[in-house]
């Protein structure tokens, strides 16, 4: 019997360090003492187990029904009724945005699959941010708005059905880069998210699978104490989608996100905290997030901060995490009218295989995309109040970002194009940076500029044509 337990408990102790394929690069590897780390996530889940089922409010599984209002009527009377379990039969239920509330579950079982509708109109303008500007947005599929205590899990779909919306930004997206207007094409270009929470507490969100998603999969905003665990993203169906982001958490704080896996074609995994003016104004951080046993595929980066950093982000743990053909590994970005601090980060064991970039940091991100223009045939005063948003002027002193005490240990890399390119500003030095116990295999080795004060500690980078790590315009280096 003590035999038999035994084998158990190593069979299961096996199994912790493996997630979907991740295998921990050191078993032993010690995280550090970050008191924080341990309050992130929901705190409590609605408990109620009276059962709404929303064929009772009329709704119809063919997948054809649009099912909007019998849905929300569901979700009405359970939150009227002190909370419960909204269910579904098994079926394809059409739907517009619905806006869950406090003590309400909304549980999506196996079997069940949500889709989103194609028609912009059922997904009513709400006052929101996106991209980092606040402004008129449509809502979500599914909005968690001011709300406490709700909660979505199940192993079912939510198809969001999102490629029409693809291929609208792509032709317009054809007419603004003729107009010189790349740098608003993306706010003019409506698309719903699959999910919005926003200025809302204790939200779970848990084991079922978001895909096609029109623009962001799930936005965390304004909001405290979320988990997000056991999602599965795929976005790339039937070809790939602009913004298709994974899970963008926005000026928000004690979030957890754990045992997710995203293929999508922006970022996977990111943190943002505003853009430019409007940022500057909200100034409101991301911090206190933990990101642990993920899989980014194919996307921007398996962690990513920005490009919108004008709160700050910080305070940031994430580890045990696999990049298998992203765009980068690790990626730090801004732009030199964003301002805000990108401080207080750890990173630590983490398996890319693929990667364009093992580790990418930059100041001046897109310069198209960041920095706003309007054309001498446009009118200001007869412009859009969201072009205004992102035309205000910033100062150079307000408008420089700064990234500082970032912490990276325990990566192994494969098969990368670039090991490590990272370049600061003249004034605006990328500060004390700790790489340790990194080994990367790349095309090539890359370069540092503008950096102060990195500790270097048992890296080694093999550049398959035999390059070295340049650095320029760098001091107190410890090599």
């Amino acid at each position: 019997m003590k035999t038999r337990n035994l084998i158990i408990l190593l069979v299961l102790s096996a199994l912790l360090l493996n997630f979907n394929g991740i295998k921990s690069q050191t078993a032993n590897t010690t995280l550090p003492e970050l008191k924080w780390a341990k309050d992130v996530g929901a705190k409590t889940m609605p408990l109620q187990e009276k059962i709404y089922n929303v064929s009772a409010f009329g709704a119809k599984n063919d997948g054809k029904t649009l099912n909007t209002s019998s849905i929300q009527a569901a979700i009405e009377a359970c939150a009227v009724n002190g909370g419960g379990i909204v269910a579904f039969d098994t079926g394809a239920y059409l739907t517009g945005s619905i806006f869950l509330k406090k003590r309400v579950h909304l549980r999506i079982d196996k079997g069940v699959e949500i889709r989103g509708s194609q028609n912009l109109s059922d997904y009513p303008e709400i006052d929101t941010r996106i991209a980092g500007i606040e402004m008129k947005w449509p809502a979500a599929l599914i909005n968690v708005l001011d709300q406490d205590n709700v909660a979505i899990t199940g192993e079912g779909i939510i198809h969001a059905q999102g490629k029409p919306f693809w291929d609208k930004y792509w032709q317009m997206r054809q007419e603004y880069d003729k107009k010189g207007l790349r740098w608003v094409i993306d706010y003019d270009c409506k698309r719903p998210r699959t999910f919005l929470v926003s200025g809302s507490t204790n939200v779970t969100l848990k084991s079922f699978t978001i895909k096609q998603a029109g623009f962001w999969s799930i936005q965390i905003l304004f909001s405290q104490y979320v988990t997000v665990n056991g999602i599965v993203i795929r976005n790339n169906i039937d070809g790939k989608g602009p913004s298709t982001d994974g899970i963008d958490i926005d000026s928000s704080s004690f979030i957890l996100v754990e045992n997710c896996d995203i293929d999508c074609n922006d970022d996977n995994f990111c943190l943002k905290a505003g853009r430019d003016a409007d940022g500057l104004r909200v100034n409101r951080p991301t911090e206190y997030v933990v990101i642990r046993n993920c899989i980014a595929r194919a996307g921007g980066g398996v962690i990513v901060c920005g490009s919108e950093t004008s709160g700050s982000i910080r305070h940031i743990l994430a580890y045990h995490l696999k990049a298998e053909g992203s765009g980068s590994g690790i990626r730090l970005k801004s732009a030199i009218t964003r301002g805000g601090t990108v401080e207080d980060i750890y990173i630590q064991d983490v398996e890319m295989n693929g990667v364009k970039n093992a580790i990418n940091i930059t100041m001046n991100w897109n310069p198209s995309y960041s920095y706003s223009t309007l054309p001498k045939e446009y009118n200001y005063d007869s412009i859009p109040v969201h072009w205004k948003t992102l035309l205000q002027k910033v100062s150079e002193e307000q408008g420089l970002p700064y990234f500082k005490n970032i912490n990276i240990s325990s990566i192994k890399g494969t098969n990368a194009g670039q090991a490590l390119n990272a370049s600061g500003m003249e004034k605006s030095l990328m500060e004390n940076f700790n790489l340790k116990n990194i080994d990367i295999e790349a095309k090539t080795a890359g370069k540092i500029s503008y950096a102060k004060g990195w500790k270097f500690e048992n890296v080694t980078i093999k550049a398959k044509d035999n390059s070295k790590l340049e650095m320029e315009n760098c001091s107190d280096m410890s090599l």
